[in-house]
């Protein structure tokens, strides 16, 4: 199902946090949003998810007005996986899971229960943490947690996921399989959006780039349309020279010690 946002806009205290922002994007693929600190990425994800009242912007999902359905309904088909979840609260991780459902749950939840049951089994598997339904979530390693973060997001059945940042802090093998769990539900035909600040895990997996600088849109396409020397400079101050993957040819990075 396609995602269109159009208009984006938001003001706060005199500051253009976003101006305009607008773009589309398809099913299938896995899509990328970049752009430095304070460019607007993770308040973007929360317009798009209607999270802002004090946003303007027109958001189109499945051929649908998304900010016109009931919050209950864009639960139900909506996703977001954020940056902080962690707690210290004494809660297991199948609980944490079951917090998928509650858009699903009506008054009496109990008729409903063997079904939730299922599908947060089934969510677990998909991340590989079956094994771990009843550790403790605070124990978890900082991979683990996110890989529940995301079965808690596909507990909802989403047709859209959102994350913000979901490799940050991760260690390489924690990211390669977050990232493999998200290429894999791309290629199923859900639609995902995701904030990322490490451009070469972002050019190395992701077919669709956005990005941000000063709540603008300023280069939108595939990796290699997007991440280019001209653009790290003017984005990022940064001077760098970009390299082909000898395996992918897709873009990298290469800098160090000026």
């Amino acid at each position: 199902m396609s995602l269109s946002i159009a208009h984006a806009s938001l003001v706060i205290e005199g500051r253009a946090i976003l101006a305009d922002v607008g773009f589309a994007l398809a099913p299938g693929k896995l899509n990328a949003l970049i752009g430095p600190n304070g460019a607007g990425k993770s308040t973007l994800l929360r317009v798009i998810l209607g999270l802002e009242p004090a946003a303007r912007a027109h958001v189109t999902f499945a051929g649908e007005d998304f900010h016109a359905l009931p919050r209950r309904t864009r639960a139900q088909m909506a996703a977001l996986v954020e940056q902080s979840n962690s707690t210290d609260q004494p809660i297991d991780v199948h609980d944490v899971v079951m917090l998928g459902r509650l858009p699903h749950q009506g008054v009496w939840s109990a008729d409903t229960q063997d079904a939730d049951e299922t599908i947060v089994a089934r969510a677990l598997e998909r991340v590989g943490m079956s094994k771990f339904a009843h550790r403790r979530f605070s124990t978890l390693s900082g991979g683990e947690q996110q890989r529940v973060h995301i079965a808690r997001a596909l507990a909802q059945q989403p047709k859209l996921i959102l994350l913000d940042e979901p490799t940050n802090h991760l260690d390489i093998a924690a990211q390669i399989a977050v990232m493999n769990i998200l290429r894999s539900l791309a290629e199923e035909g859900l639609t995902i959006l995701v904030t990322m600040h490490d451009l070469n895990l972002t050019a190395a997996w992701f077919d669709h780039i956005v990005a941000l600088d000063r709540g603008r849109v300023v280069a939108e396409g595939e990796p290699a349309a997007v991440i280019d020397s001209g653009f790290l400079a003017d984005v990022y101050g940064v001077a760098a020279t970009i390299i082909a993957n000898p395996t992918s040819g897709r873009p990298m990075i290469a800098y160090g010690p000026q």
